[in-house]
């Protein structure tokens, strides 16, 4: 499939600005194929108009039929064969099999999808039955089902060209949901998110769909994305990146005169702590696994572990020493991008002259900075000391984390007060160690969205029960999900009809209930008809 760089605004190509820029191979510096064409306020207002005037058209479209929609962009998908995989790694660094991994994710959890508005329950579909007789007035008919909102916005994320993209669970829960969706797409790897575009595009003809339903825009500048998040008929964006980045669009947002939820998911440290229970039964398991999860992708997953707490003791002195020794024979490697790659010598330059910190360990291998490589560091510092140096509890994004030698419960209770919100908390321990260490876990079930116990928070489980968020800066919104199923709820409102003739409420609230889905009837979960 060939490159134009051009935005795709419904079926049509476009090309209004002569401003360009290319896409590089961070292990190279070089250009690769195709110049992109940055969007101007003017497609993307195109954009925007077409979207909104499909809406009412495809939000209309029978869950059968969206579903049919959403399998079809997961055959074009895979029909994009290696060429797809290939450039997504060029873009990147990532490894093929990395990529392959990314997009058998999309295409799973798209299914999923699929499957979910087949059965037709994730629209809570209510029923309050009247009642004519009821003293001293009478009780009305009162239904309400969740419904689309109207054209979304979606922002590629850097560390996942494909999963968090174009093909991501933010663009098919929209659809899903019955929205239609604009991309912006991340200029690191422009060529990974055409082609992808291309693939919806071709399902969306495949399958009838009406022109508008999807549109790509590009480019480098913040100028595309406030344009999209601005627009007056965009009603609600979605986004994963850096604090800084997502802030800014969310302030946007709130800015417009009639505000938009834009869902951010945004930095977060994930912190480990440690409880003496695991030290006694693994911790050379513990280290190993650790340097893992942090090294994994590079570093560059939302949910590394960036502070591993524990309490002073021989086994942790040994598990320290243990985890210095398995980081040295970390091979520095290529970073997704140029920008990545110098925040996170920056940071790392800025942890190496801090007083309260020791570095523990790092790659044996000198990292080469032309080939945007990172070696792995494990530094070390104490409850006080992470105390007197708060960007600890800022993301770094990179292969980095920091041990924190505590005297015992209070001093790991006052770490978990001072975080942020955070996606992920992880616990290692005994059973018994989660009674003698409850005070913990009741803070940390306040700061994370995610709790996980005796595991890593790296390579997350996309199914129905996840929840990807968690209390600012993790997410704009810890309602919210951005990966599972739950994430089709950012997309749609609850509509309230009272006393609606049958014949012109949603098929999901009629009395002869024709799809059969769950539904609440006077606080009872029901398949039943309404006699």
């Amino acid at each position: 499939m060939k490159l134009t760089g051009q935005q795709l605004i419904g079926n049509s190509e476009s090309a209004d600005s002569d401003d360009t820029f290319p896409s590089i191979n961070p292990a190279s510096g070089g250009g690769l194929e195709t110049i992109f064409h940055e969007a101007t306020k003017a497609e993307v207002d195109r954009a925007a108009l077409l979207a909104d005037s499909v809406f009412s058209e495809f939000r209309d479209r029978l869950a059968e039929g969206r579903a049919d929609f959403i399998e079809a962009i997961c055959e074009e998908t895979l029909a994009l064969g290696d060429d797809f995989l290939e450039r997504a790694s060029a873009e990147t660094g990532h490894p093929i099999a990395r990529c392959t991994m990314e997009r058998d994710r999309a295409v799973n959890q798209a299914r999923m999808f699929a499957n979910v508005i087949r059965e037709g329950s994730w629209a809570d579909a209510r029923i309050d039955l009247p009642d004519s007789s009821r003293k001293p007035m009478p009780k009305p008919d009162v239904r309400s089902v969740l419904q689309p909102i109207g054209p979304i916005a979606v922002f590629g994320a850097s560390n996942f060209p494909i999963a968090i993209s174009v093909l991501g669970a933010d663009t098919i829960s929209a659809f899903a949901a019955g929205c239609p969706v604009i991309v912006k797409g991340h200029p690191a790897h422009a060529g990974t998110c055409e082609l992808a575009a291309r693939a919806i595009l071709k399902a969306a003809r495949r399958t009838d769909m009406p022109e508008g339903v999807f549109s790509l825009v590009q480019g480098r500048s913040v100028e595309v994305g406030t344009w999209l998040v601005q627009h007056p008929k965009i009603m609600a964006g979605a986004f994963t990146g850096s604090l800084a980045g997502g802030r800014a669009l969310l302030d946007v947002a709130a800015a417009r005169p009639v505000p938009i939820p834009f869902y951010a998911e945004m930095g977060s440290v994930n912190p480990v702590f440690i409880l003496p229970g695991a030290l006694k039964e693994r911790k050379e398991q513990i280290a190993g696994d650790l340097v893992a999860a942090v090294t994994l992708g590079v570093g560059q997953f939302c949910t590394n572990p960036g502070l591993v707490a524990g309490i002073e003791s021989e086994e942790w002195q040994d598990f320290s020493k243990l985890v210095a020794e398995k980081v040295s024979h970390f091979a520095p490697a290529t970073m997704l991008h140029s920008g990545i790659h110098n925040a996170f010598t920056s940071g790392i330059a800025k942890r190496n002259d801090s007083e309260e910190l020791e570095l523990l360990g790092c790659s044996d291998t000198e990292a080469n900075p032309a080939a945007c490589e990172a070696a792995a560091y494990i530094y070390q510092t104490t409850q006080q000391g992470l105390l007197n140096e708060p960007t600890l509890l800022e993301e770094l994004f990179g292969p980095v984390s920091t041990l924190v030698d505590c005297g015992g419960l209070d001093d790991l209770v006052a770490i978990a007060e001072k975080l942020d919100g955070t996606l992920s908390a992880t616990v290692h321990g005994s059973e018994e160690d989660l009674v003698t260490y409850r005070p913990l876990l009741k803070v940390l079930q306040r700061k994370a969205g995610r709790l996980i116990f005796n595991g890593y928070p790296v390579g997350i489980e996309v199914c129905h029960s996840i929840h990807h968020g968690g209390p600012y800066p993790a997410a704009s919104h810890s309602f919210f999900t951005s990966v599972g199923t739950r994430a089709i709820q950012r997309f749609v409102r609850p509509v309230c009809y009272q006393d609606w003739p049958d014949s012109q409420l949603p098929m999901a609230l009629q009395n002869a209930n024709p799809r059969g889905v769950w539904r609440l009837i006077d606080g009872e979960r029901t398949r039943e008809e309404i006699q």
